[in-house]
């Protein structure tokens, strides 16, 4: 099969250190080694994969490249007994897109270990809908729970609330519940919020306190941040007794300036939320509960869908511009 031509979004850098992307032709043994050979159906577009598309070498060290952190799509060839040609898989996290040629792409290659097969109850589609946002989200979610945090305790505060991770936060915690309070930087966006299950709105200026006090009056249950900063310090401080607070974005800021008064006399949790290694069986454990209970009615609102992979292009520039709102997926073939 080595010799099978495939399309395939390309960044490069010239000579100039400029970088230019591309929709162009490889074949399959110019991908890596691995197990599994992946037929891409459906990916995603995160800002990780904005940033690797525009040369980040803190994302992607060496071009040309393939960027997308997300696949979903059927499995062509495998020498791992753990999956069949004709399987239906998805891979969000590890190295994909970032040194490793990445979702953006009609194949994809990568190790076994790296590999979820699709829940049932989940289409490729739905699965790159929540893609890594969906999976940060659902993971920061569960953290949250399984620390304690229930719906008669308070609000809890979701930052970043239009964004991929931030949008399937709210619409998760208003599934299971809680009273969600939202915070974002796009006041347009307040039907958006209040549609996908979010109670209350807060505008980021509200949310991000500069008074410089240690605590300020108890509000919420539980925080997912997105944002990082001084929003996420804030939010620190607004915490109520025994409350926990997840951490997974540096948006803002990758500071965080607090004392540790929060913690030692209200007793709060502060979680940091890994979804690029997260383990195998527990990672398969979120994806079939984003499947099940988890499965959301607000996928289409928060959902853009591009038909293919020249489509990026705009894209691209709107999401570093951040201009994008919810998810965004890219159709690459038909299942």
């Amino acid at each position: 099969m080595d010799d099978i031509r495939f399309q395939a979004l390309i960044v490069t850098e010239d000579e100039n250190n400029q970088f230019n992307r591309t929709v162009s032709e490889r074949m399959l043994h110019d991908l890596p080694q691995g197990q599994v050979l992946i037929r891409v159906c459906y990916s995603s577009l995160n800002y990780k994969d904005a940033l690797s598309a525009s040369g980040n070498k803190g994302v992607t060290r060496q071009y040309p490249h393939t960027p997308g952190i997300d696949a979903a799509g059927v499995v062509a060839e495998s020498s791992d007994p753990t999956f069949m040609p004709g399987d239906q898989v998805l891979v969000t996290g590890f190295d994909l897109g970032m040194n490793t040629s990445g979702g953006f792409a009609e194949y994809i290659r990568v190790p076994a270990d790296w590999v979820v097969p699709l829940p049932t109850g989940m289409s490729l589609r739905e699965a790159m809908v929540y893609g890594t946002a969906g999976f940060t989200a659902a993971l920061s979610c569960y953290r949250l729970i399984n620390n304690g945090v229930l719906p008669e305790q308070g609000p809890v505060l979701v930052t970043g609330a239009t964004g991929g991770v931030g949008s399937i936060a709210v619409a998760l915690l208003a599934k299971s519940g809680y009273e969600v309070v939202a915070v974002t930087t796009k006041v347009n966006e307040i039907a958006y919020l209040q549609e996908i299950g979010a109670k209350e709105i807060l505008s980021a200026v509200e949310a991000d306190d500069q008074s410089g006090r240690p605590l300020l009056r108890p509000r919420w249950a539980g925080v997912v941040d997105t944002v990082g900063g001084n929003i996420l310090s804030s939010a620190i401080k607004a915490t109520r007794y025994g409350g926990t607070v997840t951490c997974c974005g540096n948006v803002t800021s990758g500071e965080l300036h607090t004392s540790i008064y929060p913690f030692i006399l209200n007793g709060i949790s502060l979680l940091g939320i890994d979804s690029v290694n997260f383990p195998n069986p527990l990672r398969t454990q979120v994806w079939n509960r984003l499947a099940t209970e988890w499965k959301l009615d607000h996928l289409e609102t928060i959902t853009t869908e591009l038909p293919g992979l020249e489509s990026l292009e705009e894209r691209i520039a709107l999401i570093l511009q951040g201009k994008s709102r919810g998810r965004v997926i890219v159709k690459i073939a038909l299942p």
